[in-house]
């Protein structure tokens, strides 16, 4: 979910100008990036038609870009919910300091997708058999959890997790937890779309961490 116009603000940004034609051709881009936004405005900020799901799955970076494949998903935000301390920091949250938890908002348009199908992407993309832990990442702050925002949600979720429990796929139980919504706090912003903006650094971090290896032991291949 990149903005076209922080894109071309930041192209400019990281140059300096010169000329006068510089000056004026600065302008004109920034008149487009204003022009950018109001388009951008009307496809992807009617929040009225947009539906709230919220999904902890360890590193809020891997579940943010697992999430923003998912047809329908307008964005993601990476953030802490589930605690009481007010505005917690990422240095409280990954020290285990605060009673918060990592989690991903994602906004998704219910015409194109469901919290139903969220919840089917979601699984796959998480251990739900490890307590207190998704992969290298330990700790309660890391585990993992879906929380509802209203009691359709909740339904929801409980009969996907009862469904995957008897299914028999596996023989530990899922201990993923169903939680109310708490307030969420969005995430630093250096958080936010990491997997766009650093893509070497994600890379290596979630190789490094086992997640795909831990998931296809999980989950099997055609996960």
């Amino acid at each position: 979910m990149i903005n076209i116009s922080i894109l071309l603000f930041n192209k400019v940004k990281n140059r300096t100008v010169f000329t006068v034609g510089g000056a004026v051709l600065l302008l004109v881009m920034l008149a487009a990036c204003q022009q950018s936004d109001a388009k951008n405005t009307i496809v992807f900020d009617n929040q009225s038609a947009l539906e709230i799901a919220t999904f902890a799955g360890g590193c809020f970076w891997c579940t943010e870009a697992d999430f923003d494949k998912v047809p329908g998903v307008v964005s993601t935000t990476s953030g802490y919910i589930g605690g009481t301390e007010t505005n917690p920091t990422y240095e409280q949250v990954a020290a285990g300091v605060t009673s918060h938890i990592e989690a991903v908002q994602v906004r998704f348009d219910p015409s194109k997708t469901s919290f139903s199908k969220l919840l089917a992407a979601y699984w796959p993309t998480i251990d739900p058999l490890t307590p207190n832990r998704q992969f290298c990442d330990s700790g309660p702050h890391y585990r993992s959890a879906i929380f509802y925002h209203d009691a359709d949600q909740q339904h929801k979720a409980e009969a996907s997790k009862e469904a995957l429990t008897v299914s028999g796929r596996f023989t530990k139980p899922i201990v993923t937890e169903i939680l109310p919504a708490t307030v969420f706090y969005p995430a630093e912003e250096y958080h936010q779309d990491y997997h766009m903006k650093n893509p070497i650094r994600y890379t290596y971090y979630r190789s490094r961490c086992g997640r795909d290896k831990r998931l296809e032991e999980v989950w099997g291949e055609s996960n």
